[in-house]
């Protein structure tokens, strides 16, 4: 079978919790976000826009708006919760935020655009795996954090995360999980 196809069907998103940063070379980044940028896109628009947080920038976000906004929204954290959320991007080498960037077209629902978007994350997470670096695609809060948003380059008007991909090293290979069973969900329709 073609070797692709069999990376596909047993290719493992890593935990966050078992992805730790290391060296990653620019070549590699690249050629993620090459990947990334070959996904359905109707009139070729480009609705989406991809951040690379990398270097100093991960624990500077998390010190400037995680920490901050998580507090403002959860009175009762603790020192050691805040921490935890300092810390976030930190746990992988980089973490590439992806907006659906869903502005009026005349020709093209926002639903469609959106959907672009859920592909470049996808392609993004299987180009990091293929390379053999550990990945995982989240939305958490902070996907629905205007501060982080704004911070990022995007307005609160048309802009939304579609997901963060951590990529890194791993310290523990995935086990694999409980899948859906096609006969459950798939109805061949043939006449």
């Amino acid at each position: 079978m073609n070797e692709i196809v069999e990376f596909l069907k047993t290719r493992r998103s890593v935990i966050i919790k078992n992805i730790v940063p290391g060296d990653m070379p620019q070549a590699d980044m690249d050629a993620i976000i090459e990947c990334g940028l070959r996904v359905p896109d109707h009139a070729v628009i480009g609705p989406w826009q991809i951040k690379v947080i990398q270097g100093e920038a991960r624990s500077r976000l998390g010190r400037t708006i995680l920490a901050p906004e998580f507090a403002a929204q959860h009175k009762d954290a603790t020192p050691t919760m805040l921490k935890f959320e300092a810390d976030r991007f930190i746990r992988a080498s980089a973490v590439v935020a992806v907006m659906s960037r869903a502005e009026p077209h005349p020709k093209i629902p926002a639903w469609e655009m959106h959907l672009s978007a859920g592909a470049m994350c996808q392609n993004v997470l299987t180009a990091a795996l293929a390379l053999g670096y550990a990945a995982q695609w989240v939305t958490e809060w902070y996907s629905y954090n205007e501060a982080l948003l704004t911070e990022l380059g995007g307005t609160a008007e048309h802009d939304k995360f579609a997901g963060f991909i951590y990529i890194g090293g791993k310290n523990e290979a995935p086990s694999e999980r409980r899948r859906p069973v096609p006969s459950d969900i798939v109805e061949y329709i043939s006449t």
